[in-house]
């Protein structure tokens, strides 16, 4: 896996395919690989997918008490420009959703295209900043309700209940409050880039997910309504639409990247 320098960070990504470049800018708690490894052969065959870790995740190291927009934003970008002397287009989800937003709206000469899945522009909504609050609150008290708590947020009821018993135990088992989830999830806390998305000026499609309890789905029809001429598209489906509708997903970001 290579690794670029940013600011002191050493950032680690992958490359896979060739072609114009895609940046796939993971969420909070995952990394390049969980998040996007398993819909990557549907874009490399035209594509150069670039796949970077930002700071707690994966490979990449926290070098700070506390992450910024900007730090992450300033680590993708860089990953992207270590991948390709060109533009290239973003697909960011979750926290990764807001990154790329944010990425697209600080270097317009950069991102041609933007996917934007399952973000939010701000916290001031009192029910999300309950249900995060409770969620960074979580590990310092009870480890396994963190992650029970983690699991109910994230996926929609069917699709967690269709684990069957054995499955959701072993799902709420490999969810763990690692220190780089715990600075992520206070950036999800804090971060607004209310301000931002009115500078976008790359074409932008916006998914939502009608079932998402993490970040719910009017959060994702905030941002469709803010970026100038912006797309929609609304998956049924919890938070966690890269595993429950990968094909729907595969299907919107392909058909849109795929018109002049």
């Amino acid at each position: 896996m290579p690794t670029i320098d940013v600011h002191g960070t050493p950032v680690h990504y992958t490359t896979h395919g060739d072609g114009p470049g895609i940046l796939f800018v993971h969420g909070t708690a995952a990394d390049g690989e969980s998040n996007w490894g398993h819909l990557r052969d549907h874009f490399t065959e035209r594509h150069t997918v670039i796949t970077p870790d930002y700071s707690g995740s994966g490979q990449t190291p926290l070098h700070a008490d506390d992450l910024s927009l900007d730090e992450l934003v300033e680590q993708v970008v860089g990953a992207a420009r270590a991948a390709t002397d060109e533009s290239f287009d973003i697909v960011g989800f979750s926290l990764g959703a807001v990154v790329a937003a944010a990425a697209a709206a600080k270097y317009p000469e950069l991102v041609r295209r933007l996917v934007v899945i399952n973000g939010w522009a701000r916290n001031d909504d009192p029910r999300q900043q309950l249900a995060v609050d409770l969620w960074r609150r979580l590990p310092d008290i009870d480890q396994e309700a963190f992650a029970a708590y983690s699991a109910l947020l994230i996926f929609s009821p069917p699709f967690l209940a269709g684990f069957g018993s054995d499955g959701v135990k072993s799902t709420v088992a490999g969810i763990k409050a690692e220190i780089g989830t715990l600075r992520q999830i206070e950036l999800d806390h804090r971060v607004d880039i209310t301000d931002l998305l009115p500078l976008i000026g790359a074409r932008t499609l916006v998914i939502g997910s009608s079932r998402d309890l993490l970040i719910p789905v009017e959060h994702s029809r905030e941002i469709h309504r803010a970026v100038k001429d912006s797309e929609y598209a609304e998956l049924e489906s919890g938070h966690m639409a890269v595993f429950e509708k990968p094909a729907e997903l595969v299907r919107l970001i392909t058909e849109f990247l795929d018109r002049d």
